[in-house]
């Protein structure tokens, strides 16, 4: 049986991009289209036998109608092609009102074919062309869910997440008791697990996340453990394999240096054992590039100085998001052509110059006398320490010395007179 997971679409996400006048969508909503469009199409074109979905399909639980639109016709195209597809229900997808459906409910309630959407924590039975597959869903727990309850109305944040660390632990050890032994069992969890290394999500997140430990999801019932909600893909575990698929897209800086994609997850029974493998697929994902350029206080020409540094990298940014970096002492920012940089930035799918001005430090040569230096002793290591350039540094020395021997003979000019 061949598993393809994936998670965190958060379509909706628009930052760090524009219009496209083809389309007259956001560019960004069309680089998570076309990410998810190879989802599907390496589906659909290798005979994978369940498309399984770890949450935060859109950026909120409001997505317009033309996100909702380009996301089923991605469906659409798995469920006309006889794909299973289990969608979970991630912290992004939920309403802010009990009552209120979360963002995928609308597939279970018109009832699309071989749409599956987990939306509490139960076991799901999904027919496939290789057979039945058991999923465990463990989509997430609002704290409203424990807090409107009259025991919890005095407990803190903390004291809120622990327990519902316990419900959902509690819950899943409960479902598990009733799995088949000899079907596949798959746990589709949109959790923060504790040993995992955060990633772009952290600047979604308002507050503190409930953290499951690993070895609250690490069951040995589960032949393969499909976690969402973190955006940097990673294996937690090999036994059983725990694995974050990470978001489809890079949504912003953090996730610069993070390959995007999917796992082929693929479960074989042979003689009544259940051999699993796994492997991560990347997706041809929008690059996240940093351009940092340090300016000297000696420099003649920083603006120049940021053109080079863009141009070194010019293979990486263009068709990229970038983010050009530039340290500087506050004496050369007003020597800092924005509009030059940003000429040199066009071939840059989006481009954004941020500044940092540095307040430098005086050092007094009086500071390195009073050391036990000499005059021109003192002199070179204050040159050094501003980092003037070598051939600068010798004339300035030269200056120096014949300034130094000047004030001596006038001192001893001054005190012949004085005898």
């Amino acid at each position: 049986m061949k598993i393809l997971h994936f998670a965190d679409l958060h379509l909706g996400m628009e930052t760090y991009g524009g219009v496209d006048p083809a389309t007259g969508l956001s560019t960004r909503l069309l680089d998570v289209l076309k990410a998810l469009d190879e989802v599907v199409e390496y589906a659909v074109s290798n005979d994978v036998d369940l498309v399984l979905f770890c949450g935060d399909a859109y950026k909120n639980r409001d997505p317009s109608q033309t996100q909702q639109r380009e996301f089923a016709k991605r469906l659409r195209r798995l469920s006309e092609s006889g794909i299973p597809v289990f969608l979970l229900v991630g912290n992004h997808d939920l309403p802010n009102a009990v009552g209120r459906a979360n963002a995928v409910e609308i597939f279970d309630t018109l009832s699309v074919s071989h749409i599956h959407v987990g939306n509490r924590p139960d076991i799901y039975n999904i027919p496939t062309r290789q057979g039945s597959v058991q999923v465990v869903a463990l989509p997430w727990l609002k704290r409203s869910a424990l807090l409107s309850r009259e025991e919890a109305k005095n407990l803190s944040i903390e004291q809120a997440n622990d327990r519902l660390q316990e419900m959902m632990t509690r819950r899943l050890l409960g479902l598990i008791s009733e799995l088949d032994p000899g079907l596949p069992s798959l746990l589709a969890a949109h959790v923060a697990v504790s040993t995992a290394k955060p990633g772009s999500e952290r600047s979604m997140v308002v507050g503190r996340d409930p953290v499951l430990l690993l070895g609250n999801v690490a069951l040995p019932v589960f032949d393969y453990v499909a976690l969402g909600h973190i955006h940097r893909h990673q294996v937690l575990l090999q036994n059983p394999p725990v694995v974050y698929a990470g978001s489809l897209e890079r949504l912003d800086f953090g996730d610069e240096d993070e390959d995007k994609g999917f796992y082929i997850v693929d479960v074989e029974i042979r003689s009544k054992e259940k051999h699993v493998t796994y492997e991560f697929h990347k997706v041809n994902a929008r690059r996240f590039v940093t351009v940092t350029v340090d300016i000297a206080l000696e420099d003649t020409d920083p603006t120049g100085t940021v053109l080079k540094a863009i141009a070194q990298r010019n293979a990486v940014v263009e068709d990229a998001i970038v983010r050009v970096h530039i340290c500087l002492p506050a004496a050369l920012e007003a020597n800092i052509r924005e509009i030059e940089i940003n000429k040199a930035l066009k071939a840059a799918h989006y481009a954004v110059v941020a500044k940092e001005v540095r307040q430098e430090t005086r050092l007094r040569l009086g500071e390195l006398t009073s050391q036990g230096l000499s005059p021109i002793e003192a002199l070179k290591r204050y040159l050094e320490t501003k980092k003037i350039r070598e051939e600068r540094q010798k004339v300035l020395i030269e200056y120096g010395e014949k300034l130094i021997w000047q004030a001596e003979q006038r001192t001893e000019e001054t005190l012949e007179v004085g005898k």
